[in-house]
Order: C-alpha cells, then structure tokens, then sequence
C-alpha cells in the first residue's frame, strides 16, 4: 500500500511586510522560558535557507522571522521548531492572551497543591526527624511515618511536577535537553529512592524535600509568569 505523508501547513498568508521590505513572519512558542532556549531557537531558524533574521520576545513569548523575499518558506521554519522540541502556532495576540491566562491558572493550582504536600509531608518527618536524636520511636512506628509521608508526598510531588515533567518530555524527545531535564530527573529519582528507604525499611526518606523543592520552583515560575505579563502590557 502507498505511503502517504501530511502536506507540510500554508502559511503564506500570515507572512507580513517588514520597513526594510523584506517578508517575515511572527509566532508564539510557548515552551520558550529562558535565555538558553532563546539562543536555541535562535540559532536553528538562522541556520535555515532563506532566513535573513530571527528574534524572540521572551516576555511576549513571539519569534519574528524576516525571510530573503526570494525563499520564504514558513513551514520550513515551523518544522524547524518542532524538531527542535518546540512547537509553534501563528502569532494572535487574543490566543496569547488566553494561554497566558491558562497556564497562570495551572501554576496556581500547582503550587497550591505542592503548599498542601509540603505542611503535611512535614506533618510525618518530622516525627522521623526526631527518631534519630534518640526520641522514642520504635522501627515500626517509623516506617508507619514513612509510608504516611509518601502516601501524601509523592502524589503532590508528580501533580505539581507536571509543568517541569512536560517541558522535560518535549525536550527529551527532541534529543535535548533545557532546564526542565535536570529538575524532573532529581524529583523522580528522590521519590524513586525514598520509596526504597520505605520497603526497604531504611533510615532516611526525602518526600518532603522533593515537595518542598517544587513548590519553591513553582513559586519561581509564577513570579516570572506575572514579570513577563507586566513586560508585556
């Protein structure tokens, strides 16, 4: 049976005329958060035939391309992202506005619900804590505290995880690696070895760090979320 492949999308009808004449085009990628993944995209779009120039507005999260007029070839460029591991949409400020608006609203929700993980991890550690500075707490009242901070750590942990575990996957699958890589691996590994302690019957286990360490992060990225809203307008 014959092979059928996707006809790469027309964008022709959102390329634009810059002052110096030459055609360009403008569009929203989400998934730029940082210096390097402005340098990344930067330099792959320039590297493509027929770009004269690339540049990305972090805060507006928009990457303007201007083309030689002779080859424009905007799915080229959108192809070039998404290998890349960094989809793109044409550029519309209401849609902008509205995934702004949404991915505020899911960092919201995620640090609450890594503030909740956090007091009630807290609320069976440090019962473990005080088990090692000779407190009364016999071994099965100590893995009874353990499984508990799991139980509720660990489910905080991945929910609140999500927007570093997302951002990871795309990257990873792109055969790179941005910021989000590092965090995700540390988090699963620290649930990954607590859970160990715990069946294990160890002496140290680390759900509420990993919780902790999230919902410090996330307070990071919502605080960066509102500079970059306020850069915009």
């Amino acid at each position: 049976m014959a092979m059928t492949h996707a006809a790469p999308p027309d964008l022709a009808a959102f390329l634009g005329r810059r002052s110096s004449g030459r055609a360009s085009l403008e569009l929203m990628v989400p998934d730029v958060r940082c210096a390097g993944c402005i340098g990344k995209v930067e330099r792959a779009v320039q590297a493509l035939p027929g770009v004269a120039a690339a540049r990305v507005n972090l805060s507006q999260k928009r990457l303007t391309v201007e083309f030689h007029d002779d080859r424009a070839d905007p799915a080229g460029v959108v192809e070039a992202l998404e290998r890349l591991g960094y989809p793109s949409t044409p550029y519309d400020p209401q849609k902008a506005r509205a995934e702004h608006d949404r991915e505020g609203r899911a960092l919201i929700l995620a640090i609450a619900v890594a503030g909740f993980g956090v007091m009630n991890t807290m609320m069976f550690s440090v019962p473990i804590w005080a088990g090692l500075f000779g407190q009364e707490l016999g071994p099965a009242t100590r893995t009874l505290m353990m499984w508990f901070s799991g139980v509720v750590g660990a489910p905080c942990a991945i929910y609140a995880g999500m927007p570093f575990f997302r951002s990871a996957w795309r990257s990873l699958k792109a055969r790179r690696a941005n910021m989000d890589v590092p965090i995700s691996i540390g988090v699963l590994l620290t649930l990954a070895i607590s859970f160990s302690e715990t069946v294990l019957q160890g002496r140290d286990v680390y759900f509420d760090a990993a919780v902790s360490l999230l919902f410090l992060l996330l307070i990071g990225r919502w605080l960066e979320h509102r500079v970059r809203a306020r850069a915009s307008s």
